[in-house]
Protein backbone atom coordinates (compact mmCIF):
# COMPACT_ATOMS: atom_id res chain seq x y z
CA UNK A 1 0.00 0.00 0.00
CA UNK A 2 2.72 2.23 0.53
CA UNK A 3 5.96 2.39 -1.95
CA UNK A 4 9.52 0.92 -1.18
CA UNK A 5 11.29 4.43 -0.09
CA UNK A 6 9.58 4.25 3.48
CA UNK A 7 13.03 4.88 5.80
CA UNK A 8 13.51 1.74 7.23
CA UNK A 9 14.35 1.32 11.04
CA UNK A 10 17.86 1.43 12.53
CA UNK A 11 20.03 -1.22 12.99
CA UNK A 12 20.67 -0.93 16.70
CA UNK A 13 18.77 1.32 19.02
CA UNK A 14 20.79 2.76 21.84
CA UNK A 15 20.05 2.23 25.50
CA UNK A 16 18.82 5.77 25.50
CA UNK A 17 16.60 6.14 22.85
CA UNK A 18 14.57 2.79 24.45
CA UNK A 19 14.63 4.97 27.59
CA UNK A 20 12.94 8.36 26.06
CA UNK A 21 10.69 6.53 23.89
CA UNK A 22 9.35 4.44 26.90
CA UNK A 23 9.08 8.20 28.92
CA UNK A 24 7.56 9.54 25.56
CA UNK A 25 4.65 7.24 25.88
CA UNK A 26 3.84 7.74 29.55
CA UNK A 27 4.09 11.51 29.97
CA UNK A 28 2.78 12.19 26.11
CA UNK A 29 -0.54 13.77 27.05
CA UNK A 30 0.20 15.17 30.49
CA UNK A 31 3.77 16.80 30.51
CA UNK A 32 3.21 17.90 26.64
CA UNK A 33 0.61 17.81 23.72
CA UNK A 34 2.27 16.98 20.91
CA UNK A 35 5.57 16.62 18.91
CA UNK A 36 6.02 20.40 17.87
CA UNK A 37 5.73 21.56 21.52
CA UNK A 38 8.35 18.77 22.76
CA UNK A 39 10.50 19.71 19.38
CA UNK A 40 10.30 23.11 20.46
CA UNK A 41 11.67 22.21 24.36
CA UNK A 42 14.43 20.23 23.38
CA UNK A 43 15.57 22.62 19.86
CA UNK A 44 14.81 20.46 17.47
CA UNK A 45 14.65 22.09 13.76
CA UNK A 46 11.65 19.92 13.26
CA UNK A 47 8.35 17.72 15.09
CA UNK A 48 9.74 15.08 12.54
CA UNK A 49 12.84 14.57 14.56
CA UNK A 50 10.64 13.53 17.70
CA UNK A 51 8.86 11.28 15.11
CA UNK A 52 11.42 9.61 13.76
CA UNK A 53 13.49 8.87 17.02
CA UNK A 54 9.67 7.25 18.30
CA UNK A 55 9.60 5.01 15.58
CA UNK A 56 13.28 3.91 16.28
CA UNK A 57 14.37 5.16 12.60
CA UNK A 58 17.14 7.80 14.50
CA UNK A 59 18.60 7.33 18.07
CA UNK A 60 18.07 10.44 20.10
CA UNK A 61 21.56 12.78 21.08
CA UNK A 62 22.26 11.71 24.84
CA UNK A 63 22.34 15.55 25.51
CA UNK A 64 18.65 15.60 24.25
CA UNK A 65 17.58 12.99 26.51
CA UNK A 66 19.09 14.94 30.08
CA UNK A 67 17.36 18.16 28.67
CA UNK A 68 14.05 16.03 28.33
CA UNK A 69 14.88 14.36 31.85
CA UNK A 70 15.68 17.66 33.93
CA UNK A 71 12.62 19.66 32.14
CA UNK A 72 9.80 16.80 32.87
CA UNK A 73 11.68 15.43 35.89
CA UNK A 74 8.34 16.21 37.82
CA UNK A 75 6.28 14.36 35.89
CA UNK A 76 8.75 11.27 35.76
CA UNK A 77 8.90 11.26 39.65
CA UNK A 78 5.09 11.25 40.27
CA UNK A 79 5.11 14.87 41.74
CA UNK A 80 3.24 16.27 38.96
CA UNK A 81 0.28 14.08 37.19
CA UNK A 82 -1.94 16.72 35.80
CA UNK A 83 -2.72 16.34 32.47
CA UNK A 84 -1.82 19.24 29.94
CA UNK A 85 -4.69 19.61 28.58
CA UNK A 86 -6.24 19.96 31.74
CA UNK A 87 -4.11 22.89 32.91
CA UNK A 88 -5.25 25.19 29.96
CA UNK A 89 -7.08 27.74 31.73
CA UNK A 90 -9.58 28.18 28.52
CA UNK A 91 -11.85 25.34 28.44
CA UNK A 92 -12.60 23.40 25.45
CA UNK A 93 -16.66 24.37 25.45
CA UNK A 94 -15.72 27.86 25.45
CA UNK A 95 -12.96 28.05 23.07
CA UNK A 96 -14.14 25.12 20.48
CA UNK A 97 -12.14 21.86 19.44
CA UNK A 98 -8.22 22.57 18.23
CA UNK A 99 -8.09 22.29 14.12
CA UNK A 100 -5.22 20.52 12.56
CA UNK A 101 -4.29 21.51 9.15
CA UNK A 102 -2.71 17.88 7.99
CA UNK A 103 -2.62 17.01 4.51
CA UNK A 104 -2.76 13.68 2.89
CA UNK A 105 0.78 12.48 2.01
CA UNK A 106 1.94 11.52 -1.52
CA UNK A 107 0.96 7.86 -1.85
CA UNK A 108 -1.63 5.32 -3.78
CA UNK A 109 -4.10 5.70 -0.79
CA UNK A 110 -5.00 8.91 1.27
CA UNK A 111 -2.97 8.28 4.06
CA UNK A 112 -2.53 11.95 6.38
CA UNK A 113 0.45 13.40 7.79
CA UNK A 114 1.30 12.62 11.61
CA UNK A 115 -0.89 14.92 13.57
CA UNK A 116 1.57 15.04 16.69
CA UNK A 117 3.75 17.09 13.73
CA UNK A 118 1.21 19.66 13.71
CA UNK A 119 0.28 22.79 15.77
CA UNK A 120 -3.17 23.97 16.34
CA UNK A 121 -4.62 26.23 13.05
CA UNK A 122 -7.30 27.52 14.89
CA UNK A 123 -11.04 26.37 16.76
CA UNK A 124 -14.04 25.05 15.76
CA UNK A 125 -16.73 25.84 17.89
CA UNK A 126 -20.77 25.75 16.88
CA UNK A 127 -23.51 23.66 18.57
CA UNK A 128 -23.31 19.85 18.76
CA UNK A 129 -19.84 19.47 18.42
CA UNK A 130 -19.30 19.87 22.40
CA UNK A 131 -18.33 16.31 23.16
CA UNK A 132 -15.33 15.85 20.19
CA UNK A 133 -12.04 16.27 20.84
CA UNK A 134 -10.22 17.73 17.41
CA UNK A 135 -11.27 18.74 14.11
CA UNK A 136 -9.34 17.12 11.01
CA UNK A 137 -9.47 18.23 7.06
CA UNK A 138 -10.26 16.00 4.50
CA UNK A 139 -8.73 15.48 1.23
CA UNK A 140 -8.90 13.64 -1.53
CA UNK A 141 -12.30 11.42 -2.89
CA UNK A 142 -12.34 7.88 -1.37
CA UNK A 143 -15.56 9.09 1.01
CA UNK A 144 -17.29 11.16 -1.77
CA UNK A 145 -20.17 12.44 -1.16
CA UNK A 146 -20.08 11.67 2.29
CA UNK A 147 -16.81 13.29 2.60
CA UNK A 148 -16.01 16.08 0.32
CA UNK A 149 -11.94 17.26 -0.37
CA UNK A 150 -11.62 20.04 1.59
CA UNK A 151 -14.38 20.30 4.08
CA UNK A 152 -13.64 20.06 7.93
CA UNK A 153 -14.54 17.02 10.04
CA UNK A 154 -15.60 16.89 13.96
CA UNK A 155 -13.97 14.03 16.03
CA UNK A 156 -14.73 12.23 19.26
CA UNK A 157 -12.18 9.65 20.39
CA UNK A 158 -13.57 6.30 20.79
CA UNK A 159 -11.33 5.04 23.50
CA UNK A 160 -12.54 1.63 24.50
CA UNK A 161 -12.32 0.90 20.50
CA UNK A 162 -15.90 -0.51 20.48
CA UNK A 163 -17.08 -0.29 16.64
CA UNK A 164 -21.03 0.96 15.26
CA UNK A 165 -20.93 -0.91 11.84
CA UNK A 166 -21.86 1.52 9.07
CA UNK A 167 -20.17 4.50 11.11
CA UNK A 168 -17.32 6.66 9.20
CA UNK A 169 -14.31 6.50 11.40
CA UNK A 170 -10.79 8.74 11.45
CA UNK A 171 -8.48 5.54 12.19
CA UNK A 172 -4.87 5.15 12.60
CA UNK A 173 -3.16 1.84 12.46
CA UNK A 174 0.51 1.14 11.69
CA UNK A 175 1.83 3.81 9.68
CA UNK A 176 -1.85 4.47 8.16
CA UNK A 177 -4.09 7.22 8.78
CA UNK A 178 -7.26 7.92 7.24
CA UNK A 179 -11.23 8.18 7.07
CA UNK A 180 -13.29 5.17 6.37
CA UNK A 181 -16.29 3.77 6.94
CA UNK A 182 -16.33 0.15 9.06
CA UNK A 183 -18.06 -2.61 8.18
CA UNK A 184 -18.39 -5.75 10.33
CA UNK A 185 -15.93 -8.54 8.74
CA UNK A 186 -16.18 -11.79 9.08
CA UNK A 187 -15.12 -12.27 12.41
CA UNK A 188 -15.19 -10.44 15.55
CA UNK A 189 -11.87 -9.37 15.44
CA UNK A 190 -11.68 -7.45 12.35
CA UNK A 191 -13.82 -4.94 10.40
CA UNK A 192 -13.82 -4.05 6.81
CA UNK A 193 -12.30 -0.05 5.55
CA UNK A 194 -15.04 0.84 2.73
CA UNK A 195 -14.28 3.55 0.76
CA UNK A 196 -17.94 5.56 -0.32
CA UNK A 197 -16.74 6.27 -3.52
CA UNK A 198 -17.48 3.21 -5.83
CA UNK A 199 -17.30 4.39 -9.18
CA UNK A 200 -13.85 5.22 -9.99
CA UNK A 201 -12.18 2.61 -11.60
CA UNK A 202 -8.62 1.87 -12.17
CA UNK A 203 -8.78 -0.79 -15.43
CA UNK A 204 -11.85 -3.06 -14.34
CA UNK A 205 -10.99 -2.41 -10.40
CA UNK A 206 -11.93 -0.69 -7.68
CA UNK A 207 -9.51 2.86 -7.12
CA UNK A 208 -10.53 2.69 -3.49
CA UNK A 209 -11.20 -1.08 -3.09
CA UNK A 210 -12.52 -2.60 0.53
CA UNK A 211 -10.12 -3.77 2.41
CA UNK A 212 -9.74 -5.71 6.25
CA UNK A 213 -7.82 -4.67 9.30
CA UNK A 214 -7.63 -5.80 12.62
CA UNK A 215 -9.39 -3.87 15.35
CA UNK A 216 -6.24 -4.80 17.16
CA UNK A 217 -4.18 -3.19 15.26
CA UNK A 218 -6.43 0.38 15.45
CA UNK A 219 -4.15 2.60 17.26
CA UNK A 220 -6.39 5.48 17.40
CA UNK A 221 -10.53 5.22 16.53
CA UNK A 222 -12.66 8.49 16.04
CA UNK A 223 -16.17 8.91 15.03
CA UNK A 224 -16.96 11.49 12.61
CA UNK A 225 -19.70 13.33 14.70
CA UNK A 226 -19.83 16.11 12.48
CA UNK A 227 -18.93 17.98 8.75
CA UNK A 228 -18.14 21.40 8.34
CA UNK A 229 -18.24 21.64 4.20
CA UNK A 230 -16.93 24.29 2.56
CA UNK A 231 -18.95 27.23 1.00
CA UNK A 232 -18.74 27.45 -3.18
CA UNK A 233 -18.56 30.70 -4.01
Amino acid sequence: MEDGSKPNKIKIVRPETLEFIILYNQLKGKAFNGNAQLAETLGFNSPSSITEIIKSRQNIDPEKLRIFKEKYKEYISGEKNQNYSESKPVSKHSEGIPMYEISATASGVEVYNDINDSQPVGHMNFPGIEDCDFALPVWGHSMYPYLENGCWVALKIIHDKKILPGEVYYIEWGDYRMYKRLLAGDSPDEVIAHSDNTTEMVGNRLKYAPFIIKVADIKKLCLVKDIHKKHNH
